[in-house]
């Protein structure tokens, strides 16, 4: 008896056990939620834009040439420093130049000195003339009436002649010494603009590159392919970039609209961006890329941009109104083309085809396959399968829909 009592003690627990209903959650077999992060599908207007690799040009470079030979005597700006338009940059051995226009105005005053010699001995000629006029016509009458012979008379009459004849050939030598001054006065003048390019001065306001002809050296005149320094114009500044033939026409259309704004990456800004403007579109698409050039000028004024430098554009077209946007890490490409695992209320995942547009940031566009509001996984994707249970984690900082 003590032993049948003791049997049905212990097999009182074992019944009870098996009345309860299994545990779907520790069912033998069953999977455990697979933890992932998920953010929510946004829907905002956001930017069509053209993306591509710009290059930052200067809006204006010049090689600064002599334009005459001669030794640097000094150099009047620091390298790598932005000078005005006009300021002085060299000076060249001036003293040749110097003593040259010395002599040209030393002919000039030599030759004004013999224009006024030619008109004063056509002014004592033409008085001479005219008294030799006066007593050629008296001689006449007295020879007429017979009171004079008409040798004496004829004698008169040569005079006059004479001094006529002298008459031309003075205004001849006062046209010639005339002449002889404006030849002195063009070359006093151009000796002075030789002159005048001993100091060379900017022609552009810009920043200067390396000097390359320092104090000393002697420098040739319009010496082709060796400037003495190149300024480049920086504000405001060009970034010339490349679209496919493809966007031309929507280009046109909005650019006909208004101003299209662009933007250029750059490192070290604190927005990182820097805001321009298309100011240029090329008149020929090139045929070897099948590509057109555009240009698009930035003020540049905090220096951001310099000359050579590469960066990533966008060409903003218009705004697409309404669109909807998922982080771009929820997109997966599968077999069947690109997916997205939506978590559905019960906290299971459905694999979602989705056909993706553009990129805004840390999101892209999702043209078809989502709504706003729903819930679509980020982080953990791996591990998921259609229908598989999740346990949503909390979000790290930065993550989900920004803009």
């Amino acid at each position: 008896m003590k032993a049948l009592l003791a049997a049905l003690l212990l097999a009182g627990p074992l019944l009870a056990g098996c009345d309860k209903a299994p545990d779907p959650a520790t069912a033998k077999g069953a999977p455990p939620a697979v933890p992932v992060t998920v953010a929510e599908v946004a829907q905002r207007d956001v930017p069509v834009q053209v993306r591509a690799i710009g290059n930052v040009q200067a809006l204006a470079t010049v090689g600064v040439q002599s334009m005459i030979n001669g030794e640097v005597m000094k150099v009047h700006f620091a390298e790598g420093h932005e000078v005005p338009a006009g300021s002085l940059l060299f000076t060249i051995d001036p003293r040749q130049l110097q003593s040259a226009l010395l002599q040209a105005q030393a002919t000039l005053a030599q030759h004004q000195a013999a224009v006024l010699s030619a008109e004063a001995n056509l002014t004592r000629d033409m008085a001479q003339l005219e008294n030799a006029r006066v007593d050629e016509q008296r001689y006449r009458k007295l020879m007429e009436g017979g009171f004079v012979a008409r040798e004496q008379y004829d004698q008169f009459r040569t005079k006059e002649l004479t001094l006529a004849a002298t008459i031309d050939a003075d205004r001849a030598a006062v046209d010639t010494a005339k002449a002889l001054v404006r030849a002195d006065e063009a070359a006093v003048e151009n000796v002075r603009v030789q002159l005048s390019y001993t100091e060379i001065r900017a022609p552009i306001g810009g920043r200067t590159g390396n000097v390359l002809l320092n104090q000393g050296n002697v420098v040739k005149a319009n010496d082709v392919g060796n400037p003495m320094v190149v300024i480049n114009r920086v504000h405001p500044i060009y970034v010339a970039f490349s679209v496919p033939e493809a966007q031309l026409e929507a280009i046109k259309r909005y650019r006909a609209a208004g101003d299209l704004p662009v933007e250029a990456q750059v490192t070290g800004q604190p927005s990182g961006v820097v805001r321009g403007r298309l100011t240029f579109m090329n008149n020929t698409v090139d045929p070897s890329t099948g590509t057109i050039q555009l240009k698009a000028t930035f003020e540049n004024s905090e220096n951001a941009l310099w000359p050579g430098q590469f960066v990533n554009v966008a060409l903003t077209l218009t705004k697409q109104v309404g669109a909807v946007l998922v982080p771009s890490q929820a997109v997966q490409t599968g077999q069947k083309g690109q997916y997205v695992f939506v978590v559905k209320a019960d906290q299971t995942v459905e694999a979602r085809p989705v056909v993706s547009g553009a990129p805004d940031g840390r999101d892209v566009v999702i043209t078809s396959g989502l709504t706003a509001g729903e819930r679509v996984v980020v982080d953990g994707q791996l591990r998921l399968a259609p229908g598989a249970r999740v346990e949503v984690k909390p979000a790290a900082a930065g993550k989900g829909t920004g803009g």
